[in-house]
């Protein structure tokens, strides 16, 4: 079983293939996740355009989307033959659009509807089957309906919940703000793993610097990271080095380096340069050359010809 200390959030436009093998790069250990897959697509499109990964990518899991045990059964099956390491199921995201879709956050209303899709996806593979949630869901947001909800999804076989420390609000608040405005309870998930330290909890939500990530390790058994992982991925090496004792971490300028080949196999693939160039704004983040990093990548990537050249001149700009 991979460590799951540290693992970097499911993120809809940033999470794809591309970012997860650029952050690979950075981070050997930590788990990543894709983008939130609807089972449905899956059932009725090329599941390649959705699933195909870089072998360097694992541990990489699959987070899929859905309130039909069938098609999320059939989905998961799907990602455990394209490779993936585990198969994650949102009952998390608070979005509109989801949410009327009858999946994500909305699904916490519905335990058992959620315990029945655990228990189909696990009866269709070997991988493990998690599911990533909030601690409540509009008024239903006290400790006894989390536990409820905790309890009858582990009956079904989940052993691991990723709990975000936020309460989701369906109505009246977009994603980004729930991403901010309900308030962080952190204490809310470390109870969790007190009252059932047999299931494995991940903590999720606002989680910005090293510091925040040693001080849940010792009442959680890992922290996912979101949007810091994303806006400063180079956060990822001093994660590496403290948390995983990792060596021969690549410097900033030998992951760009690592990048061109593959960035160039995308282009080869008729993929535009700014589809890559987008997941590595934030890799000088802090640094003095990062303002001529971001610009000189964002004014030169969309042009039609721009090749690994734009990547290369914004690295001179970065260090010179």
């Amino acid at each position: 079983m991979f460590d799951r200390r540290i693992s970097v959030a499911p993120m809809m436009k940033c999470t794809d293939q591309f970012d997860r093998y650029f952050l690979r790069l950075i981070a050997p250990h930590v788990v990543l996740y894709t983008e939130m897959v609807v089972a449905n697509a899956l059932a009725h499109r090329d599941p390649a355009r959705w699933l195909s990964f870089h072998p360097s990518e694992h541990p990489v899991a699959l987070q899929l989307g859905g309130c039909d045990p069938s098609l999320l059964a059939a989905g998961a099956k799907v990602g455990e033959d394209y490779g993936y390491d585990e198969v994650n199921l949102n009952v998390g995201c608070p979005s509109h659009r989801v949410s009327s879709g009858r999946f994500g956050a909305c699904l916490m209303f519905e335990p058992q509807l959620v315990a029945e899709s655990v228990h189909a996806m696990q009866s269709a593979v070997k991988i493990p089957v998690t599911v990533k949630c909030r601690i409540g869901v509009d008024q239903q947001d006290s400790y006894s309906s989390l536990c409820q909800f905790i309890e009858t999804v582990s009956l079904a076989g989940c052993q691991t919940f990723i709990i975000h420390a936020r309460k989701a609000w369906l109505s009246g608040l977009n994603p980004k703000a729930n991403r901010t405005i309900p308030p962080l309870q952190y204490d809310v998930v470390h109870q969790v793993k007190r009252d059932y330290p047999q299931l494995t909890i991940i903590i999720n939500g606002g989680v910005t610097t090293l510091s925040q990530v040693e001080s849940h390790l010792p009442y959680v058994d890992g922290v996912m990271l979101g949007r810091a992982a994303y806006s400063n991925p180079y956060f990822l090496a001093e994660i590496e080095a403290k948390i995983f004792a990792t060596s021969g971490i690549r410097s900033r300028e030998e992951v760009v380096e690592s990048f061109l080949p593959y960035a160039q196999e995308q282009l080869n693939k008729k993929v535009k340069l700014g589809r890559l160039t987008r997941h590595i704004l934030g890799l000088f983040h802090g640094q003095s050359g990062a303002l001529r990093w971001r610009r000189y990548l964002s004014e030169q990537s969309h042009y039609e010809a721009a090749g690994i050249e734009v990547i290369q001149q914004a690295l001179s700009l970065a260090v010179g």
